[in-house]
């Protein structure tokens, strides 16, 4: 359970579905893509032209691929989040990972 009291799991879902309407484009490495030797070792988000990509890998922790997506969530679409009503345990979660309050 995260400290925002909830199963990683379902907070990994709830995100997974914001990011879907927020329009950021997730990838989830298959086990077999991440042991070639080009993919991401880890799970990352980054900007490409116009678009966000949020990579996540089989091989981090549930909760670390939560704090990945929560974290491009709320640096490249805070408008997206603050237009939306979100569990109070997610939106803490969220708060707490925000890069621009470190």
């Amino acid at each position: 359970m995260t400290r925002a009291g909830m199963e990683a799991r379902d907070l990994l879902e709830i995100l997974l579905e914001l990011a879907d309407g927020a329009g950021l484009e997730v990838r989830v490495l298959s086990n077999s893509a991440s042991s070639a030797d080009y993919s991401p070792t880890e799970s990352a988000a980054c900007r490409v032209g116009t678009r966000i990509w949020v990579v996540l890998s089989p091989d981090d922790p549930v909760l670390h691929q939560a704090e990945v997506l929560a974290g491009a969530l709320s640096r490249f679409r805070r408008d997206f989040l603050e237009a939306r009503f979100i569990a109070p345990a997610a939106r803490d979660f969220i708060d707490r990972v925000d890069p621009s309050e470190r």
